[in-house]
């Protein structure tokens, strides 16, 4: 099946390579990571860390295409 293209603002396309979990998020989510290697997550706690692995999964796919168009390389 052929790939759709899309076209977009050179601006649009910075941004989203740019995108990261926002500190307070990244900070919960290692926080998590730790408690779940030490098997201490409770069910709340497993579900906040799969939305945020999911969501981190999401930012890090959309910052590799921007910046596969860009021609860069992840920092």
């Amino acid at each position: 099946m052929p790939m759709a293209v899309i076209s977009a603002p050179l601006d649009w396309v910075e941004f989203v390579s740019d995108l990261r979990l926002p500190p307070k998020a990244d900070r919960r989510l290692q926080d998590l990571m730790d408690h779940n290697t030490e098997g201490k997550l409770t069910a709340e706690e497993v579900t906040d860390l799969e939305f945020l692995v999911e969501l981190s999964q999401t930012l890090s796919l959309a910052r590799a295409k921007a910046l596969h168009l860009l021609g860069r390389s992840p920092k």
